[in-house]
């Protein structure tokens, strides 16, 4: 009987370093998914900040990844660009050099895109087929896998609104694309954290996840409402801190008519709400400090409630500067990133109040 128990004893250790191994692979893969989305989204800002967007004006998921590679194929893409309004109304006259600057912005946004497809399918095709991706995870990643596709669709939806009319693309399908590529981005952190070692710290509060999920969920918000000020163009008016046009509370924040759509196609309206967004951000994370710091200042989480305000409050330093100078490019990337770090961080530190993902038993493992 002891020697049955042994066995069995041995089996379960060797069970249990089987899947701390598998898990510490699914996690270093997801680490470097992150990494490439995060590349994904600062290029994509990229793009947007030098105007290249609608320098590819065809969709060719497969043949795109084919630069042109001479002077016929750069003169014929050079061509399809000046027949839509943008270089007709902004950029006549551009040389195809100049065009060049911006369709390799555009065309390294596209590569990387497809790029992060490749390493999300075949990895998981690999860990699914050799069992070492856990049965609960399986669909939620195949999930982000259909999301990544339905991100492409989006970002050619998005860029067509600038082909026939528009000098630029549609705000509302700009923040779509966005906010689809923060959401797939928090999803592959999420199982990466459940994925990972969590601490035994007890939450400072009760209530603590529920102010975890509140600034996880608000700092998403918040970058959805950066992502209209960036379809706008509101960051390069009104560059005065902290009062805005002048005042506290500025005008004409409501002058169009419903009054609704102030708050997505007036400027001021957008960037002031922009601005009430990071002010509110900031108030959540200082009191989410207090509280963890007052309950429970030796915890985990309580630590991880300072840098959560730390990360926030540098980049509210970051986002003043950039509103300053006018959002040169680099400012306006540094903070595009910041926002993402932010996302990241907060929706970890939510995930880390619910605990590892259990470990799946032998007789699960076998059935």
């Amino acid at each position: 009987m002891a020697i049955a128990n042994l066995s069995t004893e041995q089996q379960i250790l060797r069970e249990i370093r089987r899947q701390d191994g598998n898990r510490r692979a699914v996690r270093i893969w997801l680490g470097f998914v992150l990494l490439a989305l995060f590349c994904l989204v600062i290029v994509g800002g990229a793009t947007r900040l030098t105007n290249s967007g609608l320098s590819i004006t065809e969709w060719k998921p497969i043949h795109g990844v084919i630069p042109p590679l001479g002077v016929a194929q750069w003169d014929e893409e050079f061509k399809l660009y000046q027949r839509i309004p943008e270089y007709q109304q902004i950029n006549d006259g551009m040389t195809i050099d100049e065009f060049k600057g911006i369709f390799w912005w555009e065309w390294a946004h596209r590569l990387i895109a497809r790029g992060i497809g490749v390493i999300f399918a075949l990895p998981l095709l690999y860990f699914w087929i050799t069992g070492r991706v856990e049965r609960r995870l399986r669909w939620p990643l195949f999930g982000i896998l259909m999301l990544g596709g339905l991100q492409g669709a989006i970002g050619w939806w998005m860029v067509s609104s600038g082909l026939s009319v528009r000098t630029d693309v549609s705000q509302y399908r700009l923040a779509t694309h966005l906010v689809m590529a923060c959401l797939i981005f928090a999803s592959c952190m999420w199982i990466m954290r459940g994925l990972s070692p969590h601490s035994d710290d007890p939450a400072p509060t009760q209530g603590s996840h529920v102010w975890a999920a509140a600034i996880a969920v608000f700092a998403l918000f918040q970058i959805y409402l950066g992502a209209l000020v960036a379809g706008l163009d509101a960051g390069f008016t009104y560059n005065t801190w902290p009062l805005m046009d002048g005042a506290v509370l500025p005008s004409d924040l409501l002058i169009q008519q419903p009054a609704w759509i102030n708050f997505f196609e007036n400027p001021k309206t957008v960037q002031f709400v922009h601005r009430l967004g990071a002010y509110t951000l900031f108030a959540l994370t200082l009191i989410n400090m207090i509280i963890a710091l007052t309950a429970a200042p030796s915890t985990t989480h309580a630590r991880r409630a300072v840098v959560l305000f730390v990360l926030v409050t540098v980049q509210a330093a970051i986002g003043i500067a950039t509103l300053l100078l006018q959002v040169p490019l680099h400012w306006g990337l540094l903070h595009q990133a910041g926002a993402l770090v932010i996302l990241g961080f907060a929706i970890a530190n939510w995930r880390g109040f619910h605990g590892a993902y259990p470990r799946e038993t032998m007789i699960a493992e076998q059935d």
